[in-house]
């Protein structure tokens, strides 16, 4: 009698696991369809019949997403999980909400529908993707004090830079650095080393804090590049003996 049970237990949990697999995968297949969709929608010479298969392949899908959402709020709700708060719980919603939005309450859809690219956020749920984020959010989260920190310096470094460059160059070009605030965008361009063409110093005090702004920004960037990098690699290496361990 007891063997039965357990393996009349086990056989459960075993079937249950490979529904939720079919069912993952079934999603997954569902999201890529669904960003072929969306690029085929962009299309202007569609036919009509096209566009209705669309847009019924859209409804379909907008229902199966929204059984999900459902029936991961009710299960979370029961065990007293936050699915509704977290970050996949935030994308799902997002990823229906533009279509009730659209229909019921005749929003126009043109701006609203920029939210279906959070479904490709969604992929991360799935499989390797998943394991994958979870590393990479602990790797952050490991060193979110020393990241603090450096955002702290880089937020300095970019006022330090804007002010500098304002009082360097309005008196020249007072229309393009007409204040602090309209600064800023040169002062992003130059620490993240992008230098955009549309505004730069042409003063020789300038163009010289121009250029050391520029060498300073390369270390700025690298800095909490380099924090994570290094906490992510400890962190993968921690799973893989951990892994390897057992």
């Amino acid at each position: 009698m007891c063997f039965n049970k357990c393996f009349h237990y086990f056989y459960e949990m075993i079937k249950k696991i490979a529904i939720s697999r079919i069912f993952e995968k079934f999603i997954f297949l569902l999201i890529v369809f669904n960003l072929i969709a969306m690029v085929a929608e962009s299309e202007q010479n569609l036919s009509t019949e096209i566009k209705s298969y669309l847009e019924m392949f859209e409804v379909f899908s907008i229902i199966i997403f929204t059984l999900e959402y459902l029936f991961r709020s009710v299960v979370s709700f029961k065990k007293k999980d936050s699915y509704n708060l977290s970050f996949f719980g935030v994308i799902d919603l997002l990823a229906i909400l533009p279509f009730y939005l659209q229909s019921i309450l005749g929003f126009d859809g043109r701006f609203i529908r920029i939210f279906r690219l959070f479904r490709i956020s969604r992929v991360l749920k799935l499989g390797r993707f998943s394991k994958s984020f979870e590393l990479l959010s602990k790797g952050v989260s490991n060193v979110k004090l020393e990241l603090s920190l450096t955002f702290s310096i880089a937020f300095i470094m970019l006022f330090f830079s804007a002010s500098g460059i304002y009082f360097l160059e309005n008196p020249v070009q007072p229309d393009t650095f007409h204040s602090i605030r309209a600064s800023f965008w040169w002062a992003v361009a130059s620490l993240t080393g992008v230098g955009f063409e549309e505004i730069f110093p042409i003063t020789v005090g300038g163009k010289i804090f121009g250029s050391l702004i520029s060498l300073i920004g390369i270390g700025v960037v690298a800095v909490p590049t380099g924090i994570i990098s290094a906490s992510f690699v400890e962190v993968i290496n921690t799973h893989k003996e951990n892994k390897n361990g057992k």
